[in-house]
């Protein structure tokens, strides 16, 4: 079973292995409202744990996307640059952005488990 870990950039990642699928969660896409844009990373890009690796554009703003841990891009999802509202249907599931290949393992164990991510948005309410 996969693990899923979150930032207080609200990012999550789920982890496969020595993969991590990686997206936006709920509470951002709710912040951004609708979702008009997305651009992704190039596949083989390698990037540093908090580096700026994507970008999502809504009808209300901008956001970088920052990567959850440090590693190497090995797939992007393709499906939300054609349809960029899927980001707000699916924002945990089918809308992922990027996956990574880990390059340090204690990077992922660090971040918020589901409980305290959701523990941290409740204190921006």
């Amino acid at each position: 079973m996969s693990e899923t870990r979150f930032t207080k950039d609200h990012e999550w990642i789920r982890l496969d292995g020595t993969v991590g699928t990686c997206g936006i969660t709920d509470y951002a896409q709710q912040q951004l409202g609708d979702v008009v844009f997305v651009e992704l990373p190039e596949i083989g890009r390698k990037v540093a744990k908090g580096e700026q690796t994507a970008v999502v554009e809504s009808v209300k703003a901008a956001a970088e996307i920052y990567a959850p841990v440090g590693g190497e891009v090995v797939a992007t999802n393709a499906a939300i640059v054609d349809e960029p509202a899927k980001v707000n249907a699916a924002a945990m599931g089918d809308a992922w952005f990027f996956r990574l290949r880990l390059a340090d393992p204690r990077e992922f164990a660090a971040l918020m488990s589901d409980a305290e991510y959701q523990r941290f948005v409740e204190g921006l309410q």
